[in-house]
């Protein structure tokens, strides 16, 4: 008996000593805890920290900057004499690292038609240039910041009397703070908090609008010119659809629906040869779901060459690209938000 007490008990220490368990990490506390170390997310870590608060930015993201710093680098900028604030700090900051000589490793300045010397800001640019601004600044007002840390959604988020008192992590980790700011994409903290949110596309009719809901009558861009079979076995209907397409039509004009925009693919693409990584196929590639594309390409119409859906090419610096979607299939993740 005794034999079997002491195994009992060890093997209870050891499950205790490799299971994870919640409520086991670190507590931290500051007056702003921000969520989501995105471009939104650093800006607001600086601005409360200037504005004397003490402050920890935390999220699951190994980057800072998110699409900035991930790809979306032609920046839809319009007119710029608005752009001020914390926005237009960073623009400066990219303008002048962009005013080293060194910065160009891959091409000359001169050569690059959007960058200008007599200009105050550099509104495109490489994606790691800032990445590299975001790091800088968080380092220069000494705001921590905890990355890879998700979200407990299902029971992480305390709220007593209308307001957040604390966020648990999954790996335990417990932020208690007096403000709590969401600037995460998908919005998870804003919706465990208990925040009305509506996803998906509202009718015209819900609040008096005319370009909400199904729009079939402006989608005229980024569509296919000619038909394409859309069954696994073409003419055969029993065979079922083709991945990537839905069955049935797009709704009614101006109707509400669970469909959302698309998560875009934004690659930075280069033609020098030194400083190319190759693609390679990844695990588990299934052309089935680019089959839809290959017939495209295969009616022979007006822009069903490969080079048609992937020419959207807006240069960057140092002989890089924004690659970005084009046509009816192309870089966007169509579909696969819902």
């Amino acid at each position: 008996m005794k034999f079997k007490t002491c195994f009992s008990g060890a093997f209870i220490a050891l499950m205790l000593a490799v299971t994870p368990m919640k409520g086991m990490g670190e507590t931290y506390e500051a007056d702003v805890i921000v969520y989501g170390p995105n471009s939104a997310g650093v800006a607001a870590a600086i601005q409360a920290i200037r504005m004397g608060n003490t402050v920890i930015l935390v999220g699951p993201d190994k980057h800072l900057g998110g699409l900035t710093a991930g790809g979306l680098v032609w920046t839809d900028s319009g007119r710029k004499e608005v752009v001020g604030g914390f926005a237009r700090e960073f623009y400066r900051r990219l303008k002048d690292y962009y005013d080293q000589p060194e910065a160009w490793k891959f091409q000359k300045p001169e050569e690059y038609e959007r960058y200008r010397p007599e200009d105050d800001a550099m509104w495109v640019f490489e994606p790691h240039v800032a990445e590299r601004e975001y790091e800088k600044l968080i380092a220069e007002n000494d705001i921590p910041v905890h990355r890879e840390r998700w979200l407990d959604r299902k029971d992480g988020v305390v709220v007593r009397d209308g307001a957040i008192q604390s966020i648990r992590m999954l790996n335990g980790d417990v932020y208690e703070g007096k403000i709590f700011i969401d600037a995460t994409y998908e919005g998870d903290l804003m919706a465990e908090a208990g925040v009305s949110f509506t996803v998906g596309r509202e009718s015209n009719s819900m609040y008096g609008e005319t370009l909400n809901g199904v729009q079939t009558e402006n989608a005229t861009k980024h569509q296919f010119k000619t038909p394409v079979d859309p069954y696994v076995v073409p003419g055969d209907s029993s065979s079922g659809l083709l991945p990537r397409i839905h069955d049935g039509g797009p709704g009614e004009e101006g109707e509400g629906d669970h469909r959302v925009q698309a998560y875009c693919f934004r690659m930075s693409l280069t033609q020098v040869p030194e400083n190319r990584v190759p693609f390679e196929e990844p695990e588990g590639y299934d052309p089935m779901q680019y089959e839809l594309l290959a017939r495209y390409f295969a009616t022979g119409s007006e822009f069903s060459e490969p080079e048609d859906f992937f020419k959207k090419y807006d240069p960057v610096p140092n002989d890089k690209t924004d690659t970005n979607n084009r046509g009816g299939f192309s870089t966007d993740n169509i579909g696969m938000n819902y």
